[in-house]
């Protein structure tokens, strides 16, 4: 799995269990629509601000993102749990 795909995924996981639109992240994230469809799908390499911006309109921490994407490819993905974990939680689930 590319890691475009992994944040695409963690994206889209994201933004269906806040119960928000492409369209609304889209107007928050003053991204176009086509952009945030084409990222979430994984066909697009999403810079660091375009990243940002789109996690800030989700109301996650970029860190979150990037952490999921990385236990995604890992096969280690569990949604909302991420958040609560601490450095040394998520060494330990690398680790296994």
């Amino acid at each position: 799995m590319l890691m475009r795909n992994a944040i695409g995924e963690v994206l889209r996981t994201t933004r269906l269990e806040k119960r928000l639109t492409m369209r609304e992240i889209s107007a928050t994230a003053c991204v176009s629509l086509g952009h945030i469809s084409e990222v979430e799908r994984g066909y697009k390499e999403a810079s660091s601000e375009l990243l940002a911006s789109i996690a800030d309109a989700l109301g996650v921490p970029l860190g979150t993102v990037i952490i999921d994407a990385g236990l995604l490819m890992l096969g280690n993905y569990i949604p909302d749990t991420v958040e609560a974990l601490t450095v040394d939680d998520y060494a330990d689930l690398v680790a296994r």
